[in-house]
């Protein structure tokens, strides 16, 4: 059987959301099953040797890996929002957008108990910021970064870098451009 290229169901699109960016979409990985199996699958092997309790996700794109990949391991998900879309109390971190301003992530604050194992997964990884302010949430409620996993990883923005700065953890990234 021939082994699924993931970059063949990446489209690029030019000068999105700003002139000079190629904005790489996953739409078409994710339209396919064999190719979304096939990034999921990946991650969990990755994931398999980490003893992780649950799978984190950045909203949004975060919960379209995060979801399937808790359900394939037979762990739960815990979704990091957007400030103000829990019902409960929530623990909050705060990270600058990548074309600039800030946004603010939330967990309910039950929802990790201290010494809990987490995976956090995204589509893409940029700037490192939606994933240290989910990391922060995480070390606040008491729990441990088990590795960060992603689809994408846009190397020049330097992310892999600035979530090594908050402390070593085993990193996966599918595809790089």
């Amino acid at each position: 059987m021939k082994k699924i290229d993931l970059h063949d169901y990446v489209a690029t699109v030019k000068d999105y959301p700003e002139l000079g960016i190629s904005f790489r979409d996953i739409s078409p990985l994710m339209g396919s099953g064999p190719a979304y199996r096939e990034a999921i699958n990946q991650i969990q092997e990755f994931a398999k040797d980490l003893n992780v309790d649950l799978i984190a996700g950045p909203e949004s794109r975060g919960f379209i890996v995060g979801s399937p990949l808790a359900y394939a391991l037979g762990v739960g998900f815990v979704p990091a929002r957007k400030s103000g879309k829990l019902p409960r109390a929530a623990v909050s971190a705060s990270y600058t957008l990548e074309y600039g301003g800030i946004n603010e992530l939330e967990i309910h604050q039950d929802a990790i108990k201290p010494g809990q194992r987490i995976l956090i997964v995204d589509d893409l990884l940029a700037t490192g910021g939606t994933i240290n302010a989910t990391r922060e949430i995480i070390e606040k409620l008491g729990g441990v970064v088990a590795g960060v996993a992603f689809i994408i990883e846009l190397e020049d923005l330097h992310g892999r870098e600035k979530i090594m700065e908050a402390g070593e953890v085993p990193f996966l990234a599918l595809m790089e451009y």
